[in-house]
């Protein structure tokens, strides 16, 4: 008898494939959460004060923000696998191109287009000072703290929610292309970040990471991309130099800033080739079916 490993997280929320509709499901419940989480930080100011929200709010409140839309896709999972087959949420379809090569294009591309994504940010207003200061506190507080929240706690939750639920389901479940598919999990990804400012850049990055989880199935792999793109932006804000700084163009002087922008653009565009070399296995992407437990134990 195939068992169904339950101690793999990610395998409990294979069989919830929602559609356009229960992705709208999953942001309300996100929401329920933010409500939650900002209750927390109600509760820590009130027994430690505001300096202690200052260092440890993020920590706290973010990962709270994210049990309801888990709790709820666990629960509908578990209510659909006796009967339905899903799909898994992390995949490994790197052929022919290899998953070193896919780590090492993931990498790259991420860091070019997060430069570029900066330069269309420039042409936005000013960021309102608070806003500045809670950005700036998320990248240049306590590293290990910060870390924790933006470097592990954000990659693995919002690439599940993004990519590993909401793409999964447009792509398996509904009649959207995989383009638009992919569009539509970007804009969701901007959305949950809940500001212009950041808005921009993970609507774009988040059109790649959605390419690469079309192309591949990999969650692991968009979870690095988001990983790294988090932690660089985390590092340069511990590096004097660099930690006031607005945009790189307030660090690199033009010519300079216009022909690294153009050149990242290309690398970008070659990133993208390479991963169209990857063989789709099925037209919904490289993202592959799960037997019901019913049908796995036949």
């Amino acid at each position: 008898m195939a068992r169904r490993g339950n101690y793999k997280f990610l395998e409990k929320f294979s069989w919830y494939v929602p559609g356009v509709g229960g992705m709208f499901g999953l942001l309300a419940w996100l929401l329920v959460g933010a409500l939650f989480g900002g209750l927390a930080t109600i509760i820590l100011q009130a027994a430690a004060g505001p300096e202690a929200v200052k260092e440890y709010g993020n920590l706290l409140s973010y990962p709270l923000m994210f049990i309801p839309p888990m709790l709820y896709a666990s629960i509908k999972s578990s209510r659909l696998s006796m009967d339905n087959d899903g799909f898994k949420l992390d995949n490994d379809n790197y052929a022919p191109v290899g998953g070193l090569m896919c780590v090492i294009l993931a990498i790259v591309g991420t860091l070019a287009l997060g430069f570029c994504s900066e330069a269309v940010t420039n042409l936005l207003p000013d960021m309102p000072k608070q806003l500045e200061d809670l950005m700036r506190s998320l990248t240049g507080g306590n590293f290990i703290v910060n870390f924790i929240t933006v470097s592990i706690f954000a990659p693995v939750c919002e690439e599940w929610l993004c990519r590993g639920m909401v793409l999964r389901g447009l792509l398996c479940k509904s009649r959207i292309k995989p383009f638009w598919a992919i569009i539509i999990s970007a804009l969701f990804f901007a959305l949950i970040h809940f500001n212009p400012w950041q808005a921009v850049p993970a609507f774009l990055l988040g059109c790649l990471f959605g390419y690469v989880y079309y192309k591949t199935g990999s969650l692991k792999l968009t979870m690095l991309m988001h990983f790294t793109n988090n932690t660089f932006a985390l590092v340069c804000g511990h590096i004097d130099a660099l930690k006031d700084m607005n945009s790189w163009a307030d660090v690199i002087e033009q010519p300079l800033y216009g022909t690294l922008l153009a050149a990242f653009a290309i690398l970008t565009a070659l990133v993208v080739l390479g991963y169209r070399k990857v063989t789709l296995l099925h037209p919904e992407g490289n993202i592959d079916p799960v037997p019901s437990i019913f049908n796995s134990e036949e």
